[in-house]
């Protein structure tokens, strides 16, 4: 089958999440975020079965990154509405969530564009000191922010692949039905070209039936 547009959509979505899983495993790591460390790498394993089922023509394959799709759309949902703090959730109570209870903060919230941090820093006493979190300051997107854009890019692509696994499933189911149809699997199928030469090199002899004389 040539690379028809469904599939082609599929393997350039499929690249596209393995380029934007990577990114965010490498920002998530530099901040010691883990479990969205743990979700990056799974989602760039799952992906590769996608890409590797869309190219191959392996409905099982993509079957299993249809899945995870499933799970990876609900969990960058729940990121957001975590980092938005929608409801009941609150960052500050449910960052263990994220960080298996370590205290590290997403690596956005001092590194972003046009932050500037400064110590805060105290000393009490020869023996006493205290060092409370750094103060933020000055930038243009908050790190809260910049968390949900990249969930929401994840949340796209998700729903773009969710769609094209069910086209390209379908497609490949439905060829293989009509191929086996006509016959594909017949040993002396048209589609069988070794199958051919060998009927042709096939010659027709002439029977005799001899009757005896009584």
């Amino acid at each position: 089958m040539d690379c028809c547009t469904s599939r082609c959509t599929l393997i350039s979505i499929c690249a596209l999440q393995l380029l934007a899983s990577t990114e965010k495993l490498v920002f998530d790591f530099v901040g010691y975020m883990w479990t969205p460390i743990i979700g990056n790498f799974l989602s760039i394993i799952f992906t590769l079965f996608g890409l590797f089922g869309c190219y191959q023509y392996r409905p099982k394959f993509l079957a299993v990154y249809f899945v995870w799709l499933v799970l990876w759309i609900g969990w960058n949902i729940f990121y957001i509405c975590l980092y938005l703090e929608v409801g009941t959730l609150s960052l500050e109570e449910n960052s263990n969530i994220l960080n298996f209870n370590t205290g590290s903060e997403s690596w956005w919230k001092t590194n972003g564009f046009g932050c500037e941090t400064q110590e805060n820093n105290t000393v009490k006493s020869f023996d006493e000191y205290t060092s409370t979190p750094p103060e933020v300051t000055g930038c243009l997107l908050d790190y809260m922010y910049i968390e949900t854009i990249h969930a929401a890019v994840q949340i796209l692509l998700g729903i773009l692949g969710f769609i094209l696994a069910i086209i390209v499933i379908y497609k490949f189911n439905e060829e293989e039905d009509s191929f086996d149809f006509i016959g594909g699997f017949d040993s002396y199928s048209a589609y069988n070209p070794a199958a051919n030469v060998k009927g042709q090199s096939l010659q027709m002899h002439p029977i005799y039936i001899h009757h005896g004389m009584t």
